[in-house]
C-alpha cells in the first residue's frame, strides 16, 4: 500500500493511496479515514457517511471491478479543500459497468437479496456521486 500526502496550495491538500485488490486492503481505508477524522474534526455524521461510502466504493472496486485479482490495484485520491469539502476518487482496473442499469434494491422482488445495495447506499450518503462513463471510476464529494 501506498499513502502520499501533498499540499498542493493554501487552500487544497491531496492524498493518494494504492491498494492491492485484496479484501483485506479495506483495513487500510477504515484507518485513512480514522486520521482524516482527526485531522479535519469531522462530525459524527459526516464520519460514519465517509467510511460507509469509500468502503463499499473500495470493496465494489476489489470484488467486482478488479475481480479480487492481486496484480491489480484500487486507487483513492481524495482532495480536501478549503478544510471544508471532500472529493474522493475510487478507481478500479477492471471492464466498469453500467451504472445507470442496477435493479432498484428497495423494489419488492429485490429486498431479500444478499447483495445489490452498495450504490444505492452510496447515493444516499454522499452529497454528490459521479460516475465515469466506463464505470470503473467514481467521485464522491462530502462537505463538512
Amino acid at each position: 500500500m501506498t499513502t502520499n500526502r501533498v499540499g498542493i496550495s493554501d487552500d487544497a491538500v491531496l492524498y493518494t493511496l494504492q491498494l492491492p485488490s485484496k479484501i483485506e486492503s479495506i483495513t487500510t481505508v477504515e484507518s485513512f479515514v480514522d486520521k482524516l477524522k482527526d485531522e479535519y474534526n469531522l462530525g459524527d455524521d459526516t464520519y460514519a457517511n465517509v467510511l460507509t461510502c469509500l468502503s463499499e466504493a473500495t470493496i465494489n472496486a476489489i470484488i467486482h471491478g478488479n475481480r479480487q485479482d492481486e496484480t491489480k490495484k484500487v486507487y483513492i485520491n481524495l482532495e480536501v479543500q478549503n478544510g471544508k469539502r471532500m472529493q474522493f476518487t475510487i478507481a478500479d482496473e477492471g471492464e466498469g459497468f453500467d451504472y445507470n442499469r442496477l435493479p432498484d434494491p428497495t423494489a419488492p422482488e429485490n429486498l431479500e437479496n444478499l447483495t445489490g445495495r452498495g450504490v444505492f447506499i452510496i447515493k444516499q450518503l454522499a452529497d454528490q456521486c459521479i460516475f465515469n462513463l466506463k464505470g470503473n471510476e467514481v467521485e464522491l464529494h462530502f462537505k463538512f
